[in-house]
């Protein structure tokens, strides 16, 4: 969901044209992440998410989180305080550290990177999770980082998909481990033509025609919400919308636009879910329906309800976790460039392994459960 023009002065949207100062800090910027992202993953998920998840998975996660935590932050950093794009929270104030499920819009192809400057004020950067479509595990270095995070992969056919989003399911049920799950029940971004099927389908089949969302997939919601609801504090509904244009990655990276994302919150206990996948249905359809309107509202005045519940982003935050991203990334170059030929062994082996990983969705499990499933296995044969 975009703003028009008329919201700001014309002056306004002009400083957010991309000027060479923004190419040429664009361009730093997404080399300085890749490169840092590159050496994080080298060197330490096979060390986080591979080495330690063979004797405690609960240590492996929180490792994991902690350390990729770190360069996960540089984005928050890079659109509020970099590119000056103002982040302005609304609706429910939420209580940090939670254990969630998120449902939110799906305006454009970059709606969830904004998900992480919710996530950093709350302390839960390095929990967030998403479903996503598989194609996009194929990106490099970022489908690594898809992986070590286990973000869930979808085809978007359910019965393709319900035994594996399950099976990811299954394993983040224990409160032991941080979660922040999100999961976009449209299924795609919103365009103009996927509108007009969409409002089609409703006007067939009796539902609510909706003009700023599609209407909304249940199924793995429900899977969501069945497999993990005795674990979860609450679901977070989230409505995202831009002033003054919806944005892309390169809008993002250059500092173009947009100048403001707008996020509601509502903060709904799990128990005011209905359980059964019919009723859940009719829930979510309502719930994308009060999006719907809250969207129109939002193109009318320009803003949400309830402004100003999440304080600024705390520029100390943003400049600590940066030195300890320079401090780690100067380490990682010493010992790749020089130091033992060694370290350029294990660079080239943690490569091998984050491919072939990544590509069959490999994780290895604790020692001990590996030995137990073998005892119990010869016990049956026997």
């Amino acid at each position: 969901m975009e703003v028009s023009r008329t919201h700001g002065t014309e002056d306004e949207y002009k400083q957010r044209s991309l000027s060479p100062l923004r190419l040429l800090r664009g361009v730093l910027c997404l080399l300085v992440l890749l490169s840092t992202a590159f050496l994080f993953l080298v060197y330490l998920a096979p060390v986080a998410a591979c080495f330690l998840r063979l004797f405690n998975i609960h240590l492996s996660r929180k490792v994991t989180s902690f350390l990729f935590g770190i360069w996960l932050a540089q984005w928050p950093f890079l659109f509020e305080k970099i590119n000056r794009t103002k982040v302005i929270f609304s609706g429910h104030a939420v209580p940090p550290k939670e254990r969630v499920l998120i449902i939110a819009n799906h305006r454009t192809e970059v709606d969830w990177m904004y998900l992480w400057d919710l996530a950093l004020r709350k302390g839960c950067l390095g929990s967030i999770k998403y479903v996503l479509k598989s194609s996009l595990m194929k990106l490099p270095i970022f489908g690594w980082g898809f992986h070590i995070f286990e973000f869930i992969s979808v085809e978007r056919k359910w019965e393709i998909d319900e035994p594996v989003l399950r099976k990811m399911l299954s394993t983040f049920a224990d409160r032991q481990d941080p979660l922040w799950l999100a999961v976009f029940p449209e299924g795609t971004d919103f365009t103009e033509q996927k509108c007009k099927r969409s409002q089609q389908f409703a006007a067939e089949n009796g539902l609510p025609i909706l003009k700023y969302v599609l209407l909304p997939k249940s199924k793995g919601f429900h899977a969501c919400l069945e497999m993990l609801k005795d674990s979860l504090d609450a679901v977070y509904d989230i409505t995202i919308a831009y002033k003054h244009r919806c944005p892309t990655l390169s809008d993002n990276v250059f500092g173009v636009d947009p100048s403001e994302v707008h996020i509601h919150i509502r903060r709904i206990l799990t128990n005011d879910i209905p359980t059964s996948e019919l009723e859940a249905t009719a829930w979510l359809t309502d719930t994308f329906k009060l999006k719907d309107q809250l969207l129109s509202d939002f193109v009318a005045q320009g803003h949400f309800p309830n402004q100003g519940t999440e304080a600024e982003l705390s520029l100390a935050t943003c400049l600590g976790k940066l030195l300890a991203v320079i401090c780690l990334t100067g380490l990682f170059i010493y010992l790749t460039f020089f130091s033992s030929i060694w370290f350029k062994v294990y660079i080239g082996l943690s490569c091998i392994y984050l491919s072939i990983a990544t590509y069959f969705n490999f994780r290895p499990s604790p020692v001990v459960d590996v030995v137990k499933n073998a005892i119990s296995l010869s016990k049956k044969r026997h």
